[in-house]
């Protein structure tokens, strides 16, 4: 069985970096945002034989239930747990109730992914023990494929390496047939204030206005990244405006 594993923090811990630029109930709407997006994509991909949702949030739940995916209520003891001991028993579940024998993890902040990436992620994992797709701006996973799925750790609390290498490093030490996964499309995703305006602009590119991650940030985010060196697009600084995006 091949399951796509979408784990959701709960709705009132969610997005908790961007706590800064949202309230508290605009936080719960744009993680709500955010899953809807992801989960009427994933609910037309015929390349996972089951897609589980792991949540405390009952919001979250029966939104996962309405867009055909199988929601599974996490345990609230899994609070005083590691994010890399609650994604094992998210695993743990999925192998011993859903059969599974291949899982891939993919968190619905990835906002840009799309079908095609999906096809593309189980197809490389028929040949490949594990698939990884880095975060496009940090040393993390986006995305992990893991064929069966106890084959390896997944790093994501490691306390001194970012998890993408500690996953490249012990997948070379145990041998494993493991491919990268290179997508801008699959590595982007939302933890900080930059990327809340990159978001925006890389969605309204893309022809995704109808998103309501897109809907969302228009008419909540009061920030504009800026160039502070007409020559340098690397140099930004994020400026407070006085009303939503346009």
């Amino acid at each position: 069985m091949n399951s796509l594993l979408i784990p959701v923090s709960p709705l009132p811990r969610a997005k908790s970096r961007l706590k800064s630029v949202f309230t508290e109930e605009q936080l719960k709407n744009f993680t709500i945002s955010l899953f809807k997006d992801f989960a009427l994509k994933v609910s037309t991909v015929k390349a996972f034989e089951n897609k589980l949702v792991y949540c405390t949030s009952p919001e979250i739940l029966e939104l996962a239930e309405e867009f055909g995916l199988i929601p599974i209520k996490e345990d609230k003891a899994n609070s005083n747990k590691t994010f890399d001991e609650v994604i094992e028993v998210f695993n743990d579940i999925a192998m011993k109730k859903h059969d599974a024998t291949k899982t891939t993890l993919a968190f619905c902040d990835v906002i840009l992914i799309n079908r095609v990436n999906f096809i593309e992620l189980s197809s490389l994992l028929k040949n490949h023990q594990i698939v990884i797709c880095p975060a496009i701006h940090s040393g993390g996973v986006s995305i992990l494929g893991r064929s069966p799925p106890d084959i390896i750790s997944t790093f994501f609390s490691h306390p001194t390496i970012p998890s993408l290498f500690a996953l490249v490093n012990e997948a070379k030490l145990k041998k494993l047939k493991f491919v990268i996964y290179d997508s801008f499309r699959s590595g982007f995703d939302i933890d900080i204030k930059q990327d809340l305006v990159l978001a925006y602009e890389y969605l309204k590119a893309l022809n995704m206005n109808e998103t309501h991650t897109f809907k969302f940030l228009k008419n909540n985010l009061k920030l504009a990244l800026l160039k502070k060196d007409i020559n340098d697009n690397r140099d930004l600084e994020i400026k407070e405006i006085d009303s939503p995006l346009e």
